[in-house]
């Protein structure tokens, strides 16, 4: 099948040979398209620039999205199931309602990434930098963030439970309502955390931290 290298195309163009068949996109410029509500399950943009694209409601699950930059894209409910994203550029990225589950985002950046509401559950962000992201009342259950950098994250209402925080920064982060349920805090930097108003049952934290949750 033909691969598409590192040229520039427009969405019409794009939705053409992908209706035709085409599933490989490699290295694409896609800078500023708009790919809204159309199906591209399953499509291959490895490294590909979608950098200020905007892809609400568009199908990409299974899609891979591997060094892609998707850096400010617009992804508001956008389907982005078992999707690879290893490596990919999210910062600031809108992915408001965005469904997650199973993504691999293992080492990606989602630095003020906007992640509200967002479904995450099974995903794998270990390594994943997430500074200053919004994951208010996201759904992150599940999820492995072994080594995540979660500094300054706002993870008000956030869905905690059964992750994985190995290793990972929680410096300054904003937890309020959290479900913390089966969390396990012994081995995550917990410096200048606020846990007295989050959901406990199961949680396991460092002495000092549980003194500080009082």
């Amino acid at each position: 099948m033909k691969i598409w290298k590192a040229g520039c195309m427009d969405a019409n163009e794009l939705l053409n040979r992908y209706c035709a068949g085409e599933r490989n996109f490699t290295q694409v410029s896609l800078h500023l398209v708009n790919l809204s509500e159309v199906c591209l399950a399953g499509i291959n943009l490895n490294r590909s620039n979608l950098a200020n694209a905007t892809l609400s409601q568009t199908n990409l699950r299974g899609a891979n999205l591997i060094e892609a930059n998707l850096s400010a894209a617009t992804l508001w409910r956008t389907d982005l199931s078992g999707a690879n994203l290893i490596l990919a550029n999210l910062k600031t990225a809108n992915l408001i309602r965005a469904t997650l589950r199973k993504v691999d985002l293992h080492k990606a950046s989602l630095i003020k990434a906007d992640l509200r509401l967002a479904d995450l559950h099974d995903a794998d962000l270990s390594s994943a930098n997430l500074a200053g992201a919004d994951l208010s009342y996201a759904n992150l259950s599940g999820v492995n963030l072994a080594g995540a950098n979660l500094s300054g994250a706002n993870l008000t209402g956030t869905k905690l439970s059964n992750t994985d925080l190995s290793h990972a920064s929680l410096t300054k982060a904003i937890l309020c309502k959290t479900d913390l349920i089966d969390v396990d805090f012994t081995e995550v930097d917990l410096t200048g955390v606020n846990l007295h108003h989050c959901l406990f049952n199961g949680v396991t934290l460092p002495e000092r931290s549980l003194i500080e949750a009082g």
